[in-house]
């Protein structure tokens, strides 16, 4: 399997578990020129980004720690363009990490939000 392949199984294992957890999924990959977002769901009053980091193996470092001041820019940027286009101004707004090691799941809720970019 290649590094593509193996990131489309843990997203989708990352969907998988955030519907067992009554997450709604609204988009994948949601892609604009400034960067993509893995996973859009809703719970609640809240729509939640998720990026969905993986490794198989720990010797660097768990793969949360992969999500750099760059690519959180990139998710916020991104996730600007998808409330307006969506008209989702109404919703709260929380961004999440999902970090697969193994088959692992450990599911980080607010791991950054908007106030980030000030």
């Amino acid at each position: 399997m290649n590094k593509k392949d193996i990131g489309n199984k843990n997203e989708k294992l990352a969907q998988k578990f955030l519907e067992k957890k009554g997450y709604k999924i609204l988009d994948t990959n949601f892609s604009t020129k400034f960067g993509e977002i893995d996973i859009i769901a809703k719970k609640g009053n809240f729509i939640v980004f998720v990026e969905v980091r993986s490794k198989s193996y720990s010797y660097f470092g768990k793969p949360f720690e992969t999500v750099d001041k760059n690519k959180i820019k990139k998710i916020l940027k991104t996730a600007q363009i998808y409330i307006s286009n969506k008209n989702l101004q109404n919703l709260d707004v929380r961004f999440d990490v999902i970090s697969i090691e193994n088959e692992k799941i450990n599911h980080i809720q607010s791991a950054f939000d908007l106030d980030y970019l000030s």
